[in-house]
């Protein structure tokens, strides 16, 4: 199940008074808009922290990682100019309520997060392009969010200069296409492209394969755990029992998977769970009632 189909429902609408941006800023984009804001606060405006330190300590630069090895976080929460913030929080304030609303706080921020993370991981790839310079901002988080939600609601209208509409489908492939060509061209422009592109990449790789890496890590965690040598009724130790053959192997797989599963239903409850798990649970319930 792909994440951008969480929380089921039906299309996206933008209108006021129930709709997707009618309703109450949601805590995660909250504490983000004011995370994000507070420290410009402190940096650009009142200068408590000196902005040359703040860069330097909390920016991201690949020349300075082990130094600085949180650096790959706080970068994202650092911003040049009031411009760089306010087109930020603009695409969180109007593209992240919907999505905190439809997975979720935990998988919102979690998501976020990783989106920010992977642009800080472009500049790592691309180091040979792009030299090492300072990163700074949430761009890369907020361009993984705008992915999300064009995947999540395609056809919902993104207004250009708040006049000409364009489908969000469209309107990110154009972004994605602009990052990829000016990261390619190297960082001329003094905009970070490689870190937009890496927000991109990342998001769609997360939202495509997030739950099946999940299940891998989870899988191999339980094995570490539970699959240990078991003492014979005569003392010695021997190997659990394996099944041999693809059999074998669809039968743990599954097995993991229902451990990843209920792991999730005891962290965040079952009301947590996609159509997809709850499908798979169902099956594996007939399955073995039937073998019985």
């Amino acid at each position: 199940m792909s994440a951008w189909e969480r929380g089921g429902g039906g299309g996206f609408r933008m209108g006021a008074g129930g709709g997707a941006f009618g309703q109450a800023v949601p805590p995660w984009v909250k504490r983000l808009l004011l995370a994000n804001t507070a420290l410009f606060v402190l940096v650009n405006l009142l200068g408590l922290i000196p902005f040359g330190w703040a860069v330097d300590v909390l920016g991201f630069s690949t020349a300075r990682l082990l130094v600085h090895p949180w650096s790959p976080l706080t970068y994202m929460f650092l911003h040049g100019s009031f411009f760089h913030l306010f087109a930020n929080m603009l695409v969180l304030f109007f593209f992240g309520p919907p999505l905190e609303r439809s997975w979720g706080g935990r998988e919102f921020i979690r998501f976020y997060l990783v989106a920010g993370l992977g642009g800080a991981l472009f500049s790592l790839l691309l180091v040979r392009i792009i030299g090492t310079p300072t990163v700074i901002g949430a761009s890369g988080a907020v361009f993984g969010l705008l992915l999300a939600f064009a995947l999540r609601w395609p056809d919902a209208p993104i207004y250009l200069w708040f006049l000409l509409p364009v489908k969000a489908k469209y309107f990110v492939g154009f972004m994605a296409l602009f990052s990829l060509y000016a990261s390619l061209s190297g960082p001329g422009d003094g905009v970070a492209h490689w870190t937009h592109l890496g927000g991109l990449v990342t998001g769609y790789v997360y939202l495509k394969h997030g739950d099946r890496i999940a299940a891998r890590a989870s899988g191999l965690r339980k094995r570490w755990r539970r699959r240990g040598l078991k003492p014979a009724p005569g003392g010695k130790a021997e190997p659990p029992p394996r099944v041999s053959g693809r059999r074998g192997r669809r039968e743990r797989d599954s097995l993991d998977e229902v451990d990843r599963i209920l792991d999730k239903i005891r962290e965040q409850g079952i009301e947590a769970l996609t159509p997809k798990e709850r499908e798979f649970l169902d099956d594996m319930s007939r399955r073995y009632r039937g073998a019985g």
